[in-house]
């Protein structure tokens, strides 16, 4: 089975292609700039014995999105799975300080580039496509339903579209073999902070979380391949909240 993890070459989507790679999927690992990082991924999943390869693409650009699939078509074989995880974050501020050009990077992220991956993937699993079905699970957070005020409601915005993304796409294919999920992590503790120009961010808002710490990048990864796993079957356009009780 091939799954495709956008932005995985670091935090969650690192977590995600390695538990992926433990259960038995080959991966394409997705990234931007880091490549030393991607590399890394691939090899300890190839020391796990499965298939992998790392394709540097901006999801938020249409063209390269296409060459991102083709390539993962013509190096690994038909997509079983797509796991929506690549998301940009930029410096906290209210909205009255935001940009044009801030919100456009944001969105054209975070839920532009899942729209774009999204309808690439059911091209080709579709069975209206003469696909085989799969599955989409994409990592959504808390901020859709909180809101993030006065640090980034651009963030949680996008997050939010994507959300409606998931259910409305969930109902559109579920007749063709595809289910789509979302996973909403809270705070974990990734370098995503740091680009909000926080890094210890976590440890600030510890307090405010039921079980009274962040999450670990396993935590989600293990709720994504739960998603993506027969075991979940039945679920369909759903959300799995994985925050720690906030």
């Amino acid at each position: 089975m091939v799954i495709l993890i956008t932005g995985a070459s670091r935090g969650i989507g690192r977590a995600t292609a390695l538990l992926a790679a433990e259960r038995g999927y080959d991966v394409c690992v997705n990234y931007l700039h880091n490549q030393s990082a991607a590399d890394e991924v691939v090899r300890r999943i190839e020391g796990l014995g499965r298939r992998a390869i790392a394709v540097a693409a901006d999801v938020g650009s249409e063209r390269d999105v296409v060459r991102l699939f083709g390539e993962m078509d013509g190096r690994l074989g038909p997509i079983a799975g797509l796991v929506n995880n690549a998301g940009v974050l930029e410096r906290q501020t209210r909205l009255d300080a935001m940009t044009a050009d801030r919100l456009a990077r944001v969105f054209g992220v975070n839920t532009i580039g899942s729209f774009l991956c999204a309808r690439e993937a059911v091209r080709r699993m579709s069975t209206r496509h003469g696909g085989r079905g799969g599955v989409i699970v994409s990592v959504s957070s808390a901020a859709a339903r909180i809101g993030s005020a006065g640090e980034y409601i651009d963030y949680a915005a996008s997050k939010g579209a994507l959300e409606t993304m998931t259910i409305g796409l969930a109902r559109e294919v579920a007749g063709e073999g595809i289910r789509v999920n979302a996973v909403r992590a809270g705070h974990i503790y990734t370098e995503i902070h740091a680009s909000g120009g926080e890094p210890d961010r976590g440890d600030r808002l510890k307090d405010t979380i039921p079980m009274q710490r962040g999450g670990d990048p396993a935590e989600v990864a293990r709720a994504i391949l739960w998603l993506l796993s027969d075991d979940a079957s039945y679920v369909t356009g759903a959300f799995l909240d994985v925050t720690g009780g906030r």
